[in-house]
């Protein structure tokens, strides 16, 4: 097949070629090098998206089996596809302004009639609301955290809140605007993050009540009833440095946690007994049927203080980091089933090629 590629690359990063060749990374992104004392020290801005060494991974696999083209998912983006005419589209791109900016490519796809893969964008769109998320989860009893969302710091008035709670930006992925501080323990705390997230980001802050258990991500793929779970993989909170709160906050995934000083913070397959395995492949199943997601999803999961699982992310677009050091879930998981990074990516086209009937 002739299967274009789109995404969008970290702008810390320089792009050294205009061709579909190979790009050499040359910079981390920015805050990767010193723990820095607080998020304002951090720029977040494109920690949703790939570098070059992720992008060429995917190319290369993507290759062993099929043509590829490259576009980046800006404003050319509709005009080079609509051109290309590619006979599937393996989306990555996570997209940049507003809160359908994940949508924006498979809608292109849908108006150029293109096969592509992963979620059509009514689910990407609804799972980057993580309230308009929890409000469908709730309505079919799938267990989530409690929440409020609020708009500016004034609307906290009149809320009656337990302690601790943790507070999110409404409309980001990838532990984006999520810092040791937003795990809240008082009024002055809660206050001050609800601030800085309506500031810094633009939109309301997201506030659910903390859950005190193991977490747990679990990698899907398939559709119907051929979806299955991966094997599950834990977060061990005890791996972080001293003193930090147990979340797997921006600075866990970005700062702590580098190629060269991994930290030991997964376990897969999860230490677990067969009835709460059991329990995390069932709620994650019914919650990527119950949200359609389409041929992979990655699905977060944290046990409430009764041991029981609640859903707290859905990830659509999964990330896909290539080297096992990079400590990239669905990439861990795909390992533990005895698949290599390859075998990842070529099943799930497999997987959507068969969803989309083209043989």
């Amino acid at each position: 097949m002739q299967i274009t590629l789109t995404y969008n690359v970290k702008k810390e990063q320089t792009v050294t070629s205009e061709t579909n060749d190979s790009f050499d990374p040359s910079s981390k992104p920015s805050g990767y090098t010193s723990a820095a004392p607080s998020p304002q020290n951090y720029d977040d801005t494109y920690a949703e998206w790939d570098s070059w060494e992720t992008i060429n991974a995917l190319r290369n696999a993507i290759a062993l089996h099929h043509e590829v083209t490259m576009v980046e998912a800006n404003e050319d983006a509709f005009e080079k596809l609509r051109s290309l005419q590619p006979d599937f589209v393996f989306n990555i791109a996570e997209g940049f302004k507003g809160v359908s900016r994940e949508a924006q490519i498979p809608a292109i796809c849908e108006m150029l009639q293109l096969p592509y893969l992963g979620s059509d964008p009514l689910t990407l769109s609804l799972c980057l609301d993580k309230a308009r998320t929890k409000e469908v989860l709730t309505y079919h009893r799938i267990p989530n955290a409690s929440f409020i969302v609020c708009e500016n710091v004034s609307s906290l008035n009149g809320h009656a809140l337990t302690y601790p709670q943790m507070v999110k930006p409404l409309h980001e992925g990838s532990s984006k605007g999520i810092y040791n501080t937003s795990l809240v323990r008082s009024y002055k705390e809660l206050h001050d993050e609800v601030a800085r997230i309506t500031a810094r980001y633009g939109q309301p802050a997201l506030i659910e009540s903390f859950l005190p258990g193991r977490e747990f991500t679990v990698a899907l793929m398939g559709n119907g009833d051929t979806v299955r779970a991966l094997p599950i993989v834990e977060i061990q909170y005890d791996s972080l440095p001293e003193g930090v709160n147990p979340i797997y906050s921006y600075e866990a995934k970005w700062i702590w946690d580098t190629p060269d000083q991994p930290l030991e913070i997964f376990s897969c397959p999860a230490e677990i007994d067969p009835d709460l395995q059991q329990a995390i492949e069932k709620i994650c199943v019914d919650t990527y049927r119950t949200l359609r997601c389409r041929d992979w999803s990655r699905i977060d999961v944290r046990l409430d203080a009764q041991g029981v699982p609640h859903i707290i992310e859905i990830n659509p677009l999964p990330g896909i980091l290539p080297n096992e050091e990079d400590n990239s879930c669905f990439p861990k998981a795909a390992r533990a089933a005895g698949m290599s990074y390859q075998d990842l990516i070529l099943g799930v086209i497999d997987i959507s090629k068969k969803r989309w009937n083209i043989t």
